[in-house]
């Protein structure tokens, strides 16, 4: 049997159950269910499938399957079941979210079950997942489990108290094109010449390929080769980092030169200190460091953590500081996603009693050791062949997506990539048009973009906006409850709650308000323009009854400027002094939107938008593989 079929499953209420596996080739099999019984000969290629009629929710019962052997799959539940996945918004646990010690205080939900499917890559559709198991919420195991998931889980568990099965198959860091099914690109106008370039992929070669550009690319950063060779004396005062090449800190690899790489590198900064200042007490503070560091100053070991998001504060011992050159030397080993000195850079100094000496700026790295990988990202279909694929056609309530992070420098094309998966998916698990949530982007300043020179951001929460036009589609808007400093907002109760409410809405018939404003229409009236929206509840508001913030307003030359907005008759007045002959408005149209307040009166914020169709930045970038 396929992994996915074990004990602790959720089987989907009120649906056909597809129940398919293995067997000798035309072996007899028989299957029993609650109170069904079906049987089925295997082809000739050993493959199998039946399709149970649909059942209530209930159990737990057992599912037997009998050919030349018997397979018991045990505490088997049947009611509503979700697959979650997307990037590391998606992937992030509940252990990590804020009041995680109470949530999961919180979680003895033995009617709630989370499929972790194990992450994988394939060249080719895979018939089953790597490895991954269904386990009951517990305290013991709910810490690992997809927040957003879980939260959404829980609320629709407390509405109709049936069974919830969660499938997780997440991947941080990946691009939209990886989970959709070759074929999808091959029936796509838009992807169809880039995947006809595509070879049969053979993830020995990728990975062959990968290493030979990956270790040749840091030779040209640093110079030399990546070796453990010497590690020993970069701890060392005398030892000579000249050839050493600079990076900045605090600053993750990821931003500057190293780039996307997991391994070890020793980081060294050499400073002048006074004879006053050597002898007085003091703490090195090293900001934050992703993932584990052991620092030394002048060959003295002074601190050691391997939590990456702790600040970390050493005391240095009496001795070890000196007048004139000291030298401070960090091994950071790297073991996935972001990595370096990282953080506020008032975090890292040497805190004498009455001064700080500033650390900030540029230090010496030396790369020796590195984790060769292949991304995901590397080819398309890579996670759809080995994380998905192996889930059809498991009959399924709907798919919850959190997704969009690695694909805003190709915003423009996510208004086709984005509703071409959907469509992909649907047609793959033949269960007509399953409802399809997604989460938007939340804020996060990641190139400081904004009306005046572009916001990647802003352009994929519009592909995000347009894809609701595809049937049967929901999205929950984040502005906010994100971080503008930090990509992963732990507030993910909120998101799974808003998923929840459309659920609930669209799904469980309990009608209720779902969304916050979308923009309809502008009308231009002298100085002013008018806008109205969709989605007002019970009227627009802002929170307090605060001003409107965020709005901008230009005219024919383009040039946005801030601009006052009231709510009148649940309608929205635009101006500004600086634009006499308006012709568009825009909101929320920045990277970071922390700032906007548009609201309906049931709490739930307004997407951001724009009323102007002018070219944006990310118009010219298409998808395409770097051989």
């Amino acid at each position: 049997m396929p992994l996915l079929f074990s004990d602790g499953m959720v089987l989907q209420r009120n649906k056909e159950i597809p129940v398919w596996g293995w067997a000798d080739a035309n072996e007899k099999i028989t299957i029993h269910f609650n109170k069904q019984t079906k049987t089925i000969q295997a082809d000739n290629n050993g493959k199998w499938i039946v399709k149970l009629a649909s059942e209530k929710a209930g159990g737990p019962f057992e599912l037997a399957i009998t050919g030349k052997n018997k397979i018991v799959i045990k505490n088997v539940l049947v009611g509503e079941v979700w697959i979650c996945s997307g990037q590391s918004n998606m992937e992030f646990q509940v252990s990590k979210t804020m009041n995680a010690k109470d949530q999961i205080n919180d979680s003895n939900y033995p009617m709630i079950r989370h499929f972790g499917v194990a992450q994988d890559l394939s060249g080719t559709p895979k018939e089953d997942l790597k490895a991954g198991k269904w386990e009951v919420s517990s305290k013991e195991t709910v810490g690992n489990f997809t927040a957003v998931g879980f939260y959404f889980a829980k609320k629709i568990y407390a509405e109709l108290k049936i069974p919830i099965g969660i499938i997780n198959t997440s991947w941080g860091g990946t691009c939209i094109e990886t989970w959709t099914s070759h074929e999808a690109f091959q029936n796509s106008d838009e992807f169809k010449a880039m995947i006809a370039e595509v070879p049969t992929v053979n993830m020995d070669e990728i990975f062959e390929n990968y290493k030979k550009s990956l270790l040749g690319n840091i030779r040209k950063i640093q110079g030399f080769d990546v070796t453990l060779a010497n590690e020993d004396q970069f701890k060392t005062f005398e030892f000579n980092d000249n050839n050493w090449p600079e990076i900045k800190a605090p600053s993750l690899w990821e931003n500057q030169q190293i780039g996307n790489m997991d391994g070890i590198v020793w980081m060294r900064k050499t400073i002048g200190l006074t004879a006053e200042q050597a002898r007085k007490e003091a703490i090195l503070h090293l900001a934050k460091v992703d993932d584990e560091d052991i620092t030394y100053i002048n060959g003295v070991q002074v601190g050691t953590n391997n939590i990456w998001e702790k600040l970390r504060v050493y005391k240095i011992p009496a001795g070890v500081l000196k007048e004139g050159k000291n030298v401070i030397a960090v091994r950071i080993a790297d073991y996935t996603g972001g990595g370096g000195i990282y953080g506020d850079p008032v975090d890292l100094k040497i805190q004498f009693k009455d001064s700080n000496l500033p650390l900030e700026g540029l230090w010496k790295f030396n790369i020796v050791q590195v984790k060769i990988a292949v991304s995901p990202n590397s080819y398309p279909s890579l996670l759809y062949n080995a994380m998905v694929n192996p889930l059809v056609p498991y009959a399924i309530q709907g798919v919850l997506w959190y997704q969009g992070e690695a694909n805003v420098w190709r915003a423009k094309q996510y208004k086709k990539a984005f509703p071409l998966m959907i469509q992909d998916w649907r047609t793959k698990f033949n269960q007509g048009s399953f409802p399809f949530y997604f989460v938007q982007l939340s804020t996060f300043d990641e190139f400081g973009g904004n009306s005046k020179k572009g916001s990647r951001w802003a352009e994929l929460r519009e592909a995000q906006s347009e894809t609701l036009k595809v049937p049967n589609t929901g999205m929950a808007v984040t502005t906010d409850i994100g971080n503008a400093k930090d990509i992963h907002p732990t507030n993910k109760q909120d998101v799974g709650l808003r998923l929840a409410a459309i659920a609930l809405n669209n799904v469980y018939g309990e009608k209720q308000i779902f969304s916050g404003p979308t923009y309809k229409s502008q009308e231009i009236k002298g100085n002013q323009i008018i806008l109205t929206f969709n989605n007002i509840g019970s009227g627009l508001s802002t929170p307090n009854n605060s001003e409107l913030k965020g709005f901008e307003i230009a005219g024919a030359d383009q040039i946005f400027h801030s601009a006052k907005a009231i709510i009148k008759d649940n309608k929205i007045i635009v101006s500004s002094e600086n634009v006499p002959n308006p012709v568009a408005v825009r909101y929320g149209w920045a990277d970071d939107d922390t700032e906007i307040n548009l609201f309906n009166k049931e709490k739930f914020p307004a997407s951001p938008f724009r009323t102007d169709n002018w070219e944006m930045i990310t118009a010219n970038e298409k998808y395409s593989i770097s051989k």
